[in-house]
């Protein structure tokens, strides 16, 4: 039980450079959220979204950030199921004019977790 605690809590810790990186459009400290094979999946105004983890940074490196848009910005923790070395974290990032909702897996690799796919979807406001 104590080990899940410690997960979690290390998990959101994760999550907390998440959000930031996210916020700052910082690509490379975004990078150092996940694991270098993973892949992104989901849609975005109903459109597929299919994209590699560069395709992804090199997306937030050459965008307006949430930051500098002058919009709000949230990003929050829904929930976090940890078993063994793995795990799934179900996140809501408010940006730009959308609530984007996305659904992480975790891995731990060498006593570290990182993100190993990224599952997303939008609603609107």
């Amino acid at each position: 039980m104590e080990t899940a605690k410690n997960d979690s809590l290390a998990i959101s810790q994760v999550l907390d450079t998440y959000f930031k990186a996210i916020y700052e459009g910082d690509a490379q400290l975004l990078g150092s959220t996940f694991n270098k094979g993973t892949l992104l999946f989901g849609d975005i105004k109903g459109v597929p979204y299919a994209k590699t983890l560069d395709q992804y940074l090199d997306g937030v490196a050459n965008r307006q950030s949430p930051k500098d848009s002058g919009k709000p910005y949230k990003g929050e923790i829904i929930s976090i199921d940890v078993i063994n070395s793995i795990a799934v974290a179900k996140v809501s990032v408010q940006m730009y004019d959308f609530i984007y909702n996305d659904l992480l897996s975790f891995h731990k690799i060498d006593n570290r977790w990182l993100i190993v796919n990224k599952m997303i979807t939008d609603t609107s406001k």
